[in-house]
């Protein structure tokens, strides 16, 4: 895992949920066989995720977020942390982009869109070994709470 200084602006808004898509690169290789079937084997560890990134920004916003693009990530060249909403609740994730970004497109209410796929370094998952758990994940929140009730002093 890499780590980065740079961050997506403070006082920003977060990405939209209108098109919030994410897209793992495939950790596999998958070959076809004579017999119709076909093999497949792990070929990396750790793959990037595609996510699709949508904003809505006033003038000013729309200002800084080009400004900090052009400045700050190197025209987009440079990773950096960024909030985003995964399964996992909201995930500060490392990233850089994958695209130019699309816009600004005039929105109603005097609003500017912005979009653009980022190349998030790592999938957003639980740490290894916790798919061997599923109820433990599955009813975390009433273990959680039991363990709270009944010994809170822990």
């Amino acid at each position: 895992m890499i780590s980065t200084n740079l961050y997506y602006p403070e006082g920003l808004p977060n990405a939209q949920r209108e098109g919030h898509d994410m897209e793992a690169v495939s950790p596999f290789s998958r070959t076809a066989m004579d017999s119709g079937r076909s093999r497949s084997r792990k070929r990396f560890t750790s793959v990037p995720t595609m996510a699709t990134f949508n904003w809505k920004f006033t003038d000013q916003e729309a200002q800084i977020f080009e400004s900090w693009f052009r400045d700050t990530i190197n025209d987009g060249t440079d990773w950096f942390n960024i909030k985003y909403k995964t399964p996992l609740g909201m995930s500060l994730l490392v990233c850089k982009f994958a695209t130019m970004y699309k816009g600004p497109t005039l929105l109603p209410l005097n609003r500017w869109g912005f979009s653009a796929t980022l190349e998030v370094w790592e999938r957003p998952l639980l740490a290894p070994g916790w798919g061997n758990f599923p109820d433990f994940v599955r009813y975390a929140d009433i273990i959680d709470l039991a363990l709270n009730r009944e010994w809170p002093e822990a």
